[in-house]
Order: structure tokens, then C-alpha cells, then sequence
């Protein structure tokens, strides 16, 4: 008998591959920064997604659904900060300068995740229609070991993608371009939370 996937697994890849604010940020630190000075941006993310969807499955979820003024103060939350990053991305100058301008440090990035909507949407989503018969501590290891472990490789593979796109920009103007592109794409997903 073939092994099968738990279906959890191929929702949780679906739904952290594809862009939002942590794709979005890690490849542009890839393209600025290279990979090795955002493993601890990479590391956060998996840290923080994981804390966040073992969260979500033991109940949080359900309480931020329950408590819409709970749900809109994290969503403009959220928004704010989002939109702080991309107005600090595209005031940057492109490749990485000199003195203060750096990645996300661990902790950073563990903190953006609870406010990140992508992954609060991802988190509830998963929890409520990939549950399995698992006790509560149990359950929320699962997810959690999914969310983190799959979003270590999301991370890592659009660092690298952000690292080789470095190559393409040889021009100030190009950097300038690419800058103001992520940050238009960061902005977005900030205004994209209200409409969920």
C-alpha cells in the first residue's frame, strides 16, 4: 500500500507558497541581502507561523471569529504595519547600504506573524477543514510541525529565488524599480486584508 500525504500538508504548501507579506519580504531580502543574512527572517517566520497555527488549531481562531472587534483590531494592526514596511522599502535604496539598513532579525519576524493576515487565514482554514482525530496538544503539534516545516522551505526557496534575481539588477534604476515593486506588492496586501 502507497504511502499517502496527509492532505493538510498539500493545503498548508497551497496557501504559504504563493505571495503574500512573508514571500514578499524574504525575497526582497534575498535580493538585497543574499541568503545566509536572512536565515534568521527565515527562521522567525517558521517559528512564528508555527507558534501562530498551533494557536489557531487550540482555539485562538475561533475566539478572533467570535469577537469581531477583536478581528478588526488585528486586521488594522495588521494593515499599519504592513504598510510602515513598505513605505521603509521604498524609501530604501535597493541593495543592501551601509549602517542600519539590514534583514529582519528572529524575533521580528516571530512577532510579524501574528499580525500577518495570510497566515491567520491560513492557520484558521487549515485547522477548521484539515482537523484530524488527535487530542488537543497533539493536534496543535501537528499543525504547528506543518506550518513551520513547510514554511522553512517556502522561505528558503524564495530567498534563494530573491538571491538569483540580484543578478538581473545591475542598475541603480533597476533596484529602484525592483524596490518600489515589492513595496506596491507589500501595500496591496496590507489594503487585501480589509477585503477578506
Amino acid at each position: 500500500m502507497a504511502p499517502v500525504i496527509d492532505p493538510l500538508y498539500l493545503f498548508v504548501f497551497a496557501g504559504l507558497f504563493t505571495p503574500g507579506p512573508n514571500v514578499i519580504l524574504v525575497t526582497t531580502s534575498g535580493a538585497r541581502f543574499g541568503l545566509r543574512r536572512t536565515i534568521p527572517h527565515i527562521a522567525g517566520i517558521a517559528l512564528g507561523v508555527a507558534i501562530t497555527s498551533a494557536a489557531t488549531s487550540l482555539g485562538i481562531g475561533a475566539l478572533l471569529l467570535a469577537v469581531p472587534a477583536l478581528e478588526w483590531a488585528l486586521k488594522t494592526i495588521s494593515a499599519a504595519w504592513i504598510l510602515w514596511m513598505a513605505w521603509t522599502l521604498a524609501r530604501s535604496r535597493g541593495r543592501a547600504a551601509e549602517g542600519r539598513d539590514r534583514p529582519f532579525t528572529l524575533v521580528e519576524a516571530v512577532l510579524f506573524q501574528w499580525v500577518n493576515p495570510k497566515v491567520w487565514a491560513v492557520a484558521l482554514a487549515a485547522t477548521s477543514g484539515y482537523g484530524s482525530d488527535l487530542a488537543p496538544a497533539w493536534e496543535a503539534a501537528r499543525v504547528a510541525s506543518a506550518f513551520g516545516g513547510i514554511n522553512l522551505f517556502v522561505c528558503t526557496f524564495w530567498t534563494v529565488a530573491g538571491q538569483l534575481l540580484r543578478y538581473l539588477l545591475g542598475t541603480p534604476a533597476a533596484w529602484r524599480a525592483f524596490t518600489l515593486v515589492m513595496a506596491f506588492a507589500l501595500a496591496l496586501s496590507a489594503a487585501a486584508i480589509f477585503l477578506a
